[in-house]
C-alpha cells in the first residue's frame, strides 16, 4: 500500500464511519491493542486478506487519534503475528494525517490448504475466526471440518454406514451396475465380487458406503432420515406469507428414495406447481406449452444438489430444499462451495470433487455428464426462456440457486435490481462498498451485484460514488 492510498483509506473510513469486510480500525493512541488475534485469523482465512488501520477510534465515533509510537506499534503487532499458526507476515505502511501518525498492517490471505490460521494460545478449535461483514466470528465446527476434509482429501460419500447391510441394497440394480463397469473396465473381471465392490466404492471394509446406500438402497432414509428433499410452494414472496384461507403452503411434500428416485419426483413436483403458457415455435410455427421455468435448468440444479451437497455428519440432518415463491424458485443445497471454488468461477474453472464416488455413479445411474457442464446449461436454458440470469449464492452453510420468473408486465420490474431497489437505497444512506452491498443482499457474486443492482441505480442517478473520479477504485463506496 502506498502512503497516498493509506491516507485515502483513512479519510474514507472517517467520513463513512464504518469498517468493511477487509478493513478493521484500531485505536492505538495509548499503546498497541493487546488482542489482534481474532482479526489476524479472520483476515488470513479469507482469500482477499485484509488491512488493520491503526490510529482511528471506532468507539469515539471514528475519531482520528493517531498512533502512540509507530516503531513500537509495528514491533508489538509483529509479535502477535508470530503467535499465529501459521505465522502471519504483515506488511506495514505509515503516514501522517492532520498531524496524527497512522499506520496500516496489510494481512495477506493464506492458501486454502494451510487454513485455518489460528491463535496458538487458544488452539485450533477456539482460535480460528472468519470475517463476516465487519465482524470477526469464531469458526464453527463444520467450517473447521470442511477445511480439514479438503486438506486431507476426506470424502464423506465413501464413508461406511455402520447400520447398513449389503442385503438391504437393491441386488438387481447393484448387479447391473457392476456388469456395466466390468464392460467398461475388463480388468475388473480378475477381481472377486468383494474386491469389485470395494474398488467401486460400493463397500468400505465390507460395509455399504453412503454412496451405495443413496444410490441402491431399498429405503435409504431408513439409515439417513434427513438426506431427502423438502419441497414447498409459498403463496407470497417470503416464507411466512399466507393465502386468503391462512394456508402457509399451497403444496408441501417430502421427497425420499434413492438419488434417481428423488430427482424424478422433485421434477414432477416442480412441473405440477409451475405455471404454463403457450408460445409459437419460431422453428416450426406450432404452438407449444412452455413451463414457468425451464425444466432443463431445474434438473441440472437439483442434480447438482444431490451429487455435490455436503454429506458430512454436520449436515446429515439437513435436507435439500426446493422453495417456490410467486416471483422465484430457490434450491437450497446443504454445505457451501467445496475447496477453492468461488461463485465467480462456476461454469468456468474445474471444481474440486467433494463426492467423487457419487459423481462417478451418477454418470451411469443418473445420466450426469460429470464434465462441469451443469452451470453453463442452467445459464443457457434461462437465457433461452428470456428469463433473468440465475443467481448463485454461496452462504456460510449452504449453496443456493435462485431462478426468477416473469411476474408483472414491466420487464425491468422483474429484475432483482428493481425488486430490491428501495431496500438497497435505504441501506446505502450510509456509503457502502460493493462487498458490503453483496453481503447485505446475501449474494456472493459481487460482479453480479454490480451489474444487476448497483449499476442500474447509478444510471438512474439514485446511487452516487464517493470517489467519482476513480470509479474502479478498490476504496469505492456507493450512497443514495
Amino acid at each position: 500500500m502506498l502512503v497516498d492510498e493509506l491516507l485515502e483509506l483513512a479519510q474514507r473510513i472517517i467520513r463513512t464511519k464504518s469498517e468493511e469486510q477487509t478493513v478493521e480500525v484500531k485505536a492505538a493512541a495509548q499503546g498497541c491493542p493487546k488482542r489482534l488475534y481474532d482479526t489476524l485469523s479472520s483476515f488470513s482465512n479469507q482469500d482477499t486478506g485484509g488491512t488493520i488501520l491503526f490510529g482511528i477510534d471506532e468507539e469515539n465515533d471514528f475519531a482520528l487519534v493517531g498512533v502512540y509510537d509507530l516503531h513500537d506499534l509495528q514491533k508489538h503487532v509483529t509479535e502477535q503475528c508470530n503467535q499465529m499458526n501459521p505465522p502471519v507476515r504483515a506488511v506495514f505502511t505509515a503516514g501522517e494525517l492532520e498531524g496524527h501518525p497512522i499506520c496500516a498492517a496489510e494481512i495477506p490471505g493464506i492458501d486454502l490448504a494451510e487454513r485455518p490460521c489460528y491463535y496458538k494460545g487458544a488452539g485450533r478449535m477456539e482460535g480460528s475466526y472468519i470475517r463476516v461483514g465487519d465482524s470477526d466470528l469464531k469458526m464453527t465446527d463444520y467450517e473447521l471440518y470442511s477445511l480439514e476434509a479438503f486438506r486431507k482429501h476426506l470424502h464423506d460419500d465413501e464413508r461406511p454406514i455402520e447400520r447398513a447391510v449389503f442385503a438391504m441394497l437393491d441386488q438387481d440394480s447393484v448387479t447391473e451396475y457392476i456388469r456395466k463397469k466390468r464392460l467398461e473396465k475388463p480388468k475388473f473381471a480378475r477381481l472377486s465380487e468383494e474386491q469389485t465392490r470395494e474398488m467401486l466404492y460400493l463397500t468400505s471394509g465390507g460395509i455399504p458406503t453412503l454412496a451405495a446406500v443413496m444410490n441402491f438402497g431399498i429405503y435409504p432414509q431408513g439409515y439417513l432420515p434427513q438426506l431427502a428433499i423438502t419441497a414447498i410452494v409459498v403463496p407470497g414472496t417470503e416464507i411466512g406469507d399466507t393465502a386468503e384461507d391462512e394456508a402457509r403452503f399451497i403444496d408441501n411434500k417430502r421427497i425420499e428414495g434413492t438419488l434417481s428416485e428423488m430427482l424424478e419426483e422433485a421434477l414432477a413436483f416442480c412441473v405440477r406447481n409451475m405455471k404454463s403458457r403457450t408460445v409459437i415455435s419460431l422453428e416450426t410455427g406450432k404452438h407449444i406449452n412452455r413451463t414457468e421455468y425451464p425444466l432443463g435448468a431445474i434438473r441440472e440444479a437439483v442434480l447438482n444438489a444431490l451429487i455435490h451437497r455436503d454429506y458430512s455428519h454436520f449436515t446429515e440432518g439437513t435436507p435439500i430444499q426446493i422453495n417456490f415463491f410467486t416471483d422465484r424458485m430457490e434450491i437450497h443445497n446443504p454445505g457451501s462451495l467445496y475447496g477453492r471454488m468461488t461463485v465467480e468461477q462456476l461454469g468456468i474453472a474445474r471444481p474440486d470433487q467433494r463426492n467423487p464416488a457419487l459423481a462417478v455413479m451418477a454418470e451411469t445411474l443418473l445420466g450426469a455428464e460429470n464434465r462441469y457442464s451443469g452451470i453453463p446449461t442452467i445459464r443457457r436454458e434461462m437465457a433461452a426462456y428470456g428469463l433473468p440470469e440465475p443467481v448463485f449464492q454461496n452462504r456460510r452453510n449452504e449453496f443456493v440457486v435462485i431462478f426468477y420468473n416473469r411476474t408483472g408486465t414491466d420487464t425491468k420490474a422483474e429484475t432483482p435490481a428493481a425488486k430490491g431497489s428501495n431496500a438497497l437505497l435505504t441501506f446505502c444512506k450510509t456509503p457502502r462498498t460493493r462487498q458490503e452491498i453483496a453481503d447485505h443482499l446475501g449474494i456472493q457474486l459481487s460482479h453480479y451485484v454490480m451489474k444487476r443492482y448497483i449499476q442500474p441505480l447509478i444510471d438512474l442517478g439514485q446511487l452516487k460514488l464517493t470517489i467519482p473520479d476513480k470509479p474502479k477504485s478498490r476504496n469505492q463506496k456507493y450512497y443514495s
